[in-house]
């Protein structure tokens, strides 16, 4: 048990990191065309639209939310929050952003799986990512009934440390995992898949999202008329 947790979250998340980084380049690099969201709003747009929103303000926040929560070293919050106190506002504000996002994707996988135009339009990738993100926020919900039998926060701090040694390429991290529970694990190795699978489905669309960052700071854009080059009195008519 010991070595599948060792391959599971100590070498796993290296090998969906490489993949994650080096794919999304490549794919940029030699595949532009396909970067993109592959909309089927012109098919049907009812259920999208209420899908689409839902999902991606869910899943937004739980983004940052967990990128934030486990990244951060526990002394930098210490002074403010307590590690029982943090968690219970992560199992609360997480909750209802799940369940919108849950929601979400659920109108998105019924309407891509009844509808038959679309389904014949969709990729197999687009089924299956669908798929796992409905899996991933079922088990996130999941944790939280978990979550509430130890509010002290100390399986939370555990699984920020392991993150964090994680990224900053410490050892010791798989040993934190060895009293979380099989739905935490699961819940993490889903997590990472996702990034696996990323550059070959239209997640790589999120790095156009982040980029769009770049207008906030680019310079205006100048746009001259052709009038300017043009002598006077060219638009005068002539016998």
């Amino acid at each position: 048990m010991r070595s599948l947790d060792f391959a599971l979250f100590g070498i796993y998340p290296y090998i969906c990191l490489a993949v994650f980084l080096v794919g999304s380049l490549l794919r940029f690099d030699r595949d532009q065309y396909s970067w993109k969201s592959d909309s089927s709003q012109l098919l049907r747009a009812g259920s999208l639209r209420w899908g689409s929103n839902l999902f991606h303000v869910g899943v937004l926040f739980l983004f940052f939310g967990h990128s934030v929560g486990m990244l951060t070293p526990h002394f930098l919050y210490e002074p403010f929050i307590s590690a029982g106190h943090k968690q219970l506002m992560a199992m609360v504000s997480g909750g209802i952003a799940g369940l919108l996002a849950f929601i979400g994707v659920s109108l998105l996988l019924h309407r891509r799986l009844s509808d038959i135009r679309i389904r014949r339009n969709s990729k197999a990738s687009d089924i299956l990512l669908l798929a796992l993100l409905w899996l991933q926020l079922v088990l996130g919900l999941a944790t939280i009934p978990l979550s509430a039998q130890h509010l002290d926060g100390g399986m939370m701090m555990n699984l920020a440390e392991w993150a964090q040694r994680i990224v900053t390429l410490r050892g010791g991290a798989v040993e934190l995992l060895a009293e979380a529970s099989w739905v935490f694990k699961l819940h993490m190795f889903l997590g990472m898949s996702l990034f696996l699978v990323f550059p070959f489905t239209r997640l790589v669309h999120v790095w156009s999202g982040f980029g769009t960052l770049a207008y906030l700071v680019r310079p205006y854009q100048l746009v001259r008329s052709r009038r300017l080059s043009l002598p006077p009195g060219h638009d005068r008519l002539t016998r």
